[in-house]
């Protein structure tokens, strides 16, 4: 029922933005994936030229061993939450497996509609240029925009660094956690800049402002 309540939530966000809510933050996100946009075609190829260089990086942060990092850290906490019958620590497990439902529903959308090639995907030495509606046959696996990988890590993050806050090294923890799974989708050519960034965003927003929102 919260998971539902969630996705009302968000599909009705045009509605808050009607009514003159949440301007700023909507403002800042799309500016910053715009102009990431645009820059992507210029950031792009330094990667590709870069790969020998990245490859003990890229092999750390496989895009497997990245999803497995952040589901294993709310599964973690509720193993051992059960186990310390600590009713708090199982609460944030569920709040974050509630938040990487929220956030993969609208990645998912969102993917399906902009069919965006990955980098991997783009012919070498061909630009990085009319890479929307251009994925492949899938609407999702094939489709870069936006990156999974980092509105997973971000939305796990921003509840667990919101519900241990008092702890000041949890939340610089968390999101150099997330940070660090976000930026290896771009370093081994998963997606471009942009991606991870609308990724991030909409990870932390759908968590900070209707998962983590008083009820």
């Amino acid at each position: 029922m919260d998971f539902l309540h969630d996705q009302k939530g968000i599909w009705l966000f045009p509605f808050q933005l009607g009514k003159g809510h949440y301007w700023l933050p909507t403002l800042a996100v799309a500016g910053g994936t715009a102009g990431l946009i645009v820059a992507d075609p210029h950031i792009m190829p330094y990667f590709r030229s870069h790969q020998g260089n990245l490859d003990d990086v890229n092999d750390v942060f496989d895009a497997q061993i990245s999803t497995a990092a952040v589901v294993a850290i709310p599964a973690t906490l509720m193993i051992t939450g059960y186990a310390r019958h600590d009713n708090y620590q199982v609460g944030t497990a569920l709040l974050s497996a509630e938040a990487y439902a929220d956030s993969a529903v609208v990645d998912l959308a969102v993917k399906a509609i902009t069919r965006r090639e990955r980098p991997a995907d783009v012919p070498p030495g061909a630009p990085f240029t009319n890479t929307f509606f251009n994925g492949g046959k899938s609407p999702f696996k094939g489709s870069s925009f936006p990156s999974g990988h980092a509105a997973g890590a971000f939305s796990v993050a921003t509840v667990i660094a919101g519900r241990y806050h008092t702890h000041r090294w949890v939340p610089w923890v968390m999101y150099g956690f997330a940070t660090a799974v976000s930026l290896s989708r771009v370093t081994t050519l998963a997606h471009f800049p942009s991606d991870v960034f609308l990724g991030a965003a909409l990870g932390y927003t759908i968590t900070r402002f209707q998962v983590l929102k008083p009820r």
